[in-house]
């Protein structure tokens, strides 16, 4: 993939704390503006009429002494009251129903080998070209064509390994001739394709090792850009590390045009706020890159929950599957994993240590109150 800077992610919207839905204000306040954002964190009944809607249904507002609210359809109808004929409060939320098509169309990139246009796409799930693109870059984080992409990525990484030779491992991911995939081959593989296969030789990795308030830090930079930034208690088994992620690859040590790369590094751990204005070279699933992608819009000196990860990225069952993505996280700080947090604060694991997770927490919330 094309290298990332870490200044400015450009993340497609800034992260909210989600809404607490149990304050009687705050309900009311989404069911008379009909926030998409409550459909289905509860249901309102109207007394006069008996009917229970949900807060996004486009009957007329009640007045506010006739409502009563509901956590579930099963207590209001427990109460006495029936579902509104018009929001359909017992059938799946239209977040629900977009969750699904997004679902789909997902289903269908992965299971071709073929690609498929826009329009093709849109058609398959019963959306407009416009709605589709938007939706689905919402949900997933990602353009349609950039998910196809990274799932071509993935599976050409899969078979180069299986396949009798590079060209039928090339056709096998989807790519339709040599020529197109060579020409982006140092992109999506950081190496050439036979390179890769025999696990990076010839493949030149930089690196050097250097102190920071964490302990020791390993940052190693590949043609694309820093492909790995490791922290540990000694520089020895950071190399070790190096060596297992690229074991047949040349590492270059002690390069001393390197020492300004890893000094900007060492600065930002040293001082996240200013910024990391350097490229990545970051290679995972097309859920990885996702995950990745939304680690990097939160803000320093804040945190989230993994489950609060899965809601961003539209997939709010998988948020041990977020966990395991923060675990395979090999760009520390630069992909700042450690600000993601157990659902009730507790600082859950860090491919690092909960030491270095604590620090690195601490060391930007001085940042927030200089």
């Amino acid at each position: 993939m094309s290298p990332a800077m870490t200044k400015q992610p450009n993340p497609e919207a800034p992260f909210a704390q989600p809404p607490s839905w149990a304050d009687q204000d705050r309900r009311w306040q989404a069911l008379s503006s009909r926030d998409p954002s409550s459909d289905g964190a509860f249901f309102y009944a109207v007394i006069t009429t008996g009917i229970y809607c949900r807060p996004t249904c486009p009957s007329r507002t009640p007045k506010p002494e006739n409502v009563r609210y509901f956590s579930t359809c099963e207590e209001a109808e427990q109460a006495g009251y029936i579902p509104c004929k018009r929001c359909c409060p017992k059938q799946p939320s239209l977040a629900e129903r977009q969750a699904e098509k997004i679902t789909l169309a997902c289903r269908l990139i992965e299971s071709s080998a073929t690609s498929f246009t826009l329009a093709e796409l849109a058609n398959q799930v019963g959306l407009s070209k416009y709605h589709f693109h938007r939706l689905f870059r919402q949900k997933t984080g990602l353009t349609p064509k950039a998910y196809a992409m990274a799932k071509r990525e993935q599976r050409l990484r899969e078979s180069i390994h299986q396949q009798g030779s590079i060209t039928d491992a090339i056709y096998a991911a989807g790519y339709n001739a040599n020529s197109r995939f060579y020409e982006q081959s140092g992109d999506i593989l950081g190496m050439r394709p036979e390179h890769y296969r025999q696990g990076g030789e010839q493949a030149e990795i930089r690196f050097a090792i250097g102190e920071c308030h964490l302990g020791a830090i390993l940052v190693a930079q590949s043609r694309q850009g820093l492909c790995a930034i490791l922290l540990g208690d000694d520089p020895e088994p950071l190399i070790q590390e190096l060596q297992d992620l690229f074991p047949k690859a040349t590492l270059i040590g002690g390069d001393k045009s390197f020492e300004d790369t890893i000094a900007q590094v060492i600065g930002f751990v040293e001082a996240p706020e200013v910024g990391l204005d350097l490229p990545l070279d970051i290679r995972g699933t097309a859920f990885q890159k996702k995950v990745w992608q939304a680690l990097r819009s939160i803000p320093p000196g804040e945190t989230l929950s993994y489950a609060d990860i899965a809601r961003h990225i539209g997939a709010p069952k998988s948020a041990r599957a977020v966990a395991q993505a923060c675990a395979a996280n090999k760009l520390a700080v630069a992909i700042p994993c450690h600000r993601v947090v157990h659902h009730d604060g507790a600082l859950s694991g860090y491919r690092w240590g909960v030491e270095r997770k604590q620090a690195l927490l601490n060391k930007e919330a001085e940042g927030e109150t200089l």
